[in-house]
């Protein structure tokens, strides 16, 4: 028995040597990357962005794999199903992390519980435009309607669930006024709709909206940004017509939880080193995005503040999961 408690003893020393060495090392094989969107998509474009430079900080293969469906359902499913050794990532936006667990009843998973936060990446405040023809001029008109008229004024965006519908719902809550909210089945067609005046406002990411903005075809009403950022200068800030209102869509890279804190320090710094560099903070904002980088425990605080907000949100708002 004494033979056999120091072989196993030994084992696990061994182990541990072993993953202590891997965890110096890191990465010395091929990483994965898992994005919840279809190729061609801005999460995608971003991660396969990342996953190049990344390739190149490491002198190890990035690669990306798309496992669209279920809103985050499917991507998270492959990510926490993998061993938790830093080989398999995940890149997800903020409604795939911390809305669909609340908004779907098929979600099980808890971003907190199943994930550790290796780094954030990306962050893109929203916009809300009018249709020119709508009479809003302001988002203050959007308002006082809102608030004269309860559900009488039409607030479209592009899903259910995702940051920029919520965003329209913490508005009026924020404000007490009421809105009929319409979400689309994807931002193509719900810009179709506000643009042939189907809706009167609007409200979604910044990257698909300033172009339309600046050839006259939409009115934008205010941005959702904290301080006003380069290129939106002319926009009006949110939050001095709903103060509060400030919101935002994230990008964050995740891993397995029980992940080595070596490989997530690792991949930390490897991220950082990516954001510093000039020509991706360009890329980012050619796509309406501006760059992130923080601590891995910032970043940890960071998801679990979110994670809380929009679960209130979504409570206030008496939403129903699906």
């Amino acid at each position: 028995m004494k033979r056999r408690a120091c072989l196993g003893l030994l084992l696990v020393a061994g182990l541990t040597a072993a993953a202590t060495a891997n965890a110096g090392t890191y990465p010395d094989k091929m990483v994965r990357i898992v994005v919840p969107s279809i190729a061609g998509s801005a999460p995608d474009i971003i991660a396969r962005q990342v996953a190049e430079r990344l390739t190149a900080v490491w002198k190890q293969q990035v690669i990306v794999e798309n496992e669209a469906g279920g809103n985050g359902i499917v991507a998270m499913s492959a990510l926490r199903q993998s061993a938790p050794d830093g080989y398999t990532l995940g890149i997800f936006h903020a409604a795939a992390a911390v809305t669909t667990p609340v908004m779907y009843k098929e979600a099980r998973f808890d971003i907190q519980r199943d994930t550790e936060v290796a780094a954030t990446l990306a962050y893109t405040p929203m916009m809300f435009v009018a249709d020119p023809k709508s009479g809003y001029t302001s988002l203050a008109d959007v308002l006082k309607a809102g608030k004269s008229r309860p559900d009488d004024v039409t607030i479209g965006s592009p899903t259910r669930g995702s940051v920029p519908h919520l965003t329209a719902e913490m508005m009026a809550q924020l404000q007490q006024a009421r809105f009929r909210q319409v979400s689309f089945s994807g931002t193509t067609q719900a810009i179709q709709a506000v643009v042939k005046g189907d809706v009167p406002v609007y409200v979604d990411g910044i990257a698909p909206l300033v172009p339309l903005v600046r050839s006259g075809r939409l009115k934008a009403l205010a941005v959702t940004a904290d301080t006003t950022l380069p290129g939106l200068e002319d926009i009006p800030l949110a939050k001095d017509a709903a103060p509060g209102l400030v919101a935002k869509g994230w990008f964050a890279v995740f891993a397995p939880k029980g992940t080595p804190v070596a490989a997530l320090d690792a991949i930390n710094a490897a991220v950082g080193t990516v954001l510093s560099q000039p020509a991706f903070v360009g890329r980012l904002k050619e796509l309406g995005t501006y760059p992130m980088p923080q601590s891995r425990q910032r970043g940890e605080r960071f998801v679990q503040a979110e994670k809380v907000r929009w679960e209130k949100v979504i409570r206030d708002a008496g939403v129903k999961a699906e």
